[in-house]
C-alpha cells in the first residue's frame, strides 16, 4: 500500500508536497472519509493508499458559516469547511481552550476549530451573561465550556 503526506494548517487549509490542495471534491472527500487510526493519526484510505494528514491541531477547521433564520431570529448554523464540505452546528459540543472556540463534527467523532472568518460570522451571536459564554441561537442560551485546565482529544 502506497502512503501520502498531507499538512493541514491553521486555517484548514490542505498541502501535498509544499502546493495546496484546491480541488471541492477531493477536499470534501478527504473530510468526509477521515478516521483516527489506531496510533491517533489522520487516516483515509482510498482505492489502496493510505493519506496521512498532519494537521495543525485539528484536519477540520470552519472556515465559514451559513446561518439560518426563522422569524427574524438566528435559527441554526451550517458549518463550512474545505471544499465547502459542510454540516449543521450541535451546540451542545461547543468548547473552548486557549482562546480558540471548537465544536465535534462527524457525529461527534473529531473536534474542529472555528477559523477567523467563521469567528467572525459568530461573533454576533456570542454572549456572556456573567455565568460564562454562551451561543444564542433559536431563542435559546447554548453553553460553551472551558476545557482550558483538561486534556482534550482532537
Amino acid at each position: 500500500m502506497r502512503d501520502y503526506h498531507y499538512l493541514v494548517d491553521g486555517d484548514g487549509h490542505i498541502f501535498h508536497d509544499g502546493t495546496e490542495i484546491v480541488d471541492p471534491a477531493v477536499l470534501r472527500f478527504f473530510l468526509r472519509a477521515m478516521r483516527r487510526s489506531d496510533d491517533g493519526r489522520y487516516l483515509v484510505v482510498c482505492q489502496g493508499e493510505r493519506n496521512w494528514f498532519a494537521p495543525h491541531d485539528t484536519p477540520f477547521v470552519v472556515q465559514r458559516l451559513r446561518l439560518h433564520e426563522e422569524a427574524g431570529r438566528p435559527a441554526g448554523v451550517e458549518l463550512r469547511f474545505a471544499g465547502d464540505y459542510g454540516e449543521p452546528l450541535d451546540p451542545r459540543g461547543l468548547e473552548a481552550e486557549g482562546g480558540r472556540l471548537y465544536c465535534r463534527v462527524r457525529q461527534g467523532a473529531f473536534r474542529a476549530r472555528f477559523g477567523r472568518v467563521a469567528m467572525q460570522q459568530l461573533a454576533p451571536l456570542l454572549s456572556d451573561d456573567g455565568a460564562g459564554p454562551m451561543l444564542l441561537l433559536d431563542g435559546r442560551r447554548h453553553p460553551i465550556r472551558d476545557v482550558s485546565c483538561r486534556a482534550t482529544s482532537p
